[in-house]
This record gives C-alpha cells, structure tokens and sequence, in this order.
C-alpha cells in the first residue's frame, strides 16, 4: 500500500528532507529512519519517500502534440566545454516563446523531463539541462545523481545553466523571450539568472529555491513568481529578508506560500506532492509565462 502525506510521520519528512540536501547515503537514511518508528514501519514509510518515476510521467516522450530530443551546447567557463540537456518543442514551426527548466540537485531525472514536456504542450521551446553531463548525466538513480552533482563545482554548475539559458534564447526556434522555472536547486538557480541576465530574462518562477544573493537583487529585470512550501523551514529562513530586498530595489514579483505542503510538493514522484497546491502553482507559472513572454 502506497504512503502519503498524511500517513508518514513527520520526522521522517524532516529525515528525507535532510538525506536529499546532505552527503547522508540511502543505507543511512533508511536505518535512521527504522529508528525513529520500530517494528518496520519507520522503514516502509522511508521507501515510500523513494521516487516512482511512473507515476512522474504525466505526457509521454511520443506524445504526437511535441517533439523532444537531447542536444549539446557549449559552456565557456563551466564544468565542462559541451554541456547537454532535452529540448522540447510543441508541433509546429515555430518559433516559440522559450522556458529553460532547471532540475533538483541530482540531475535531469525523468520528473523533469516531464516538466519540460508540460512546458512544451504549453506552446512554449522548453529545454531542461543535465549539470551531470561532465560525470556522464543523470545515471538513472536519484541516490548516484545527488552524490554526482556535489562532485561539481557549484559555482561552474551556475555558470552552465546561464549558457544553457543563452543557448536556449538564442535558438532558432526561438523567439529571443526567455522565462525559466526550477525546483528546490533549481528554484535557487532561477533566483540566480535573475540577477545575472537581467533585461534578456522576462520571468522567472523558481519553486522552493535558495533566495537570490541580496546584493545583486538590484539587477533583476525580469518578473518574478516565487513558490514556497509551508514546511520548509531550511528555504524559508531566507523569505523574509529576500521580499523586503525585491521591494526596495521595486522587483515586480508574486510570492505565494501554499498551505500544508512540504518541499517538493510539485514533484509527483514522491508522496511529498501535493495535487492542487502542484497544480495552482503551475497554472500560474505558465500564466506568468503566457503574460510575459
């Protein structure tokens, strides 16, 4: 029998929450959590959390309404000369308005494919980088992935994801309107190109991110829709200063705190998602999206 939200208990959300944003390995993480509730059930609600990619996968990769394929592109300063990612385009000509998507910390995993392709049945050229591609890209497993990408350079990681936002709002079957969105690291790295491209970004709707550096707030251009978790206590600590920052500098931005939810509620993989509070705060990214772009 599948585990939700409501059936696992909340130290062992906390548990997960600190195995996902940590070198904790998945052996450690399950005995800690066969700690916390004896008899089994701390460890059966532990693999509840794991991933389940199938259940991810809202449009297919065949899907006759878009058409999505991986290719390279270059990345001058990052972790690595070529960098490669999924793109997907609606059927058409084009040229499309274009949405970069950027993934969790352990790589393009399936979920986000999937974003990307949501995206793309939204009308708009979405391309969804892999920061592993140096270590040989997302290896199939989240647990691989997550060890991988701390392997990088983090600050190199960055810097591929603003060429990979460059090469995407450069692309010929682009229109040169560029919005991005991202998830949990990539939440933070879509507060990042905010501030680092200014004028050529129009929107950015990080989800769960780490708030931009406070000092470069003032060079953001682009409208803002920032999605947070009620119960992300490590990402909020951060909200305050970061609104009061956005409207000194006169940011237009949105922030909306969506009730009940634990970090990574859009990710439907996992029984942290939550259905309406994933589903609002994807209407209104792709309304930002239509609206600006």
């Amino acid at each position: 029998m599948s585990q939700d939200q409501t059936t696992i208990d909340p130290k062992i959300f906390d548990l997960y929450d600190e195995y996902c944003h940590s070198e904790m390995s998945r052996r450690d993480f399950l005995d800690r959590a066969s700690l916390i509730i004896a008899g089994g059930a701390g460890l059966a609600m532990a693999m509840s959390l794991m991933p389940n990619y199938a259940k991810a996968q809202l449009v297919s990769f065949n899907d006759e309404r878009i058409k999505a394929k991986y290719v390279n592109y270059n990345s001058p300063g990052g972790n690595a000369k070529k960098m490669r990612g999924y793109l997907v385009q609606p059927a058409g000509k084009g040229p499309f308005p274009a949405v970069l998507v950027v993934h969790e910390n352990r790589g393009l995993n399936p979920y986000i494919e999937d974003v990307a392709r949501r995206a793309a049945l939204e009308g708009f050229l979405a391309f969804a980088p892999d920061a592993l591609t140096p270590l040989g890209g997302y290896p199939g497993n989240d647990e691989e992935g997550k060890v991988l990408q701390k392997k990088l350079d983090r600050d190199k990681i960055f810097t591929d994801m603003k060429n990979a936002a460059l090469y995407l709002k450069k692309h010929a079957l682009s229109t040169g309107k560029l919005g991005v969105t991202g998830f949990c690291f990539g939440g933070a790295v879509s507060n990042y190109l905010a501030t680092e491209l200014g004028d050529q970004l129009l929107a950015s709707a990080p989800f769960y991110g780490s708030a931009a550096k406070l000092e470069e707030v003032a060079k953001i251009k682009a409208k803002m829709l920032i999605h947070y978790a009620e119960n992300d206590p490590r990402v909020n600590a951060m909200k305050d200063d970061y609104e009061k920052v956005l409207k000194k500098h006169k940011v237009d931005f949105k922030m909306h705190v969506y009730p009940k939810t634990l970090h990574g509620f859009h990710n439907n993989s996992t029984p942290r998602y939550n259905k309406e509070a994933a589903q609002l705060a994807w209407d209104r990214t792709i309304n930002l999206f239509k609206e600006t772009l």
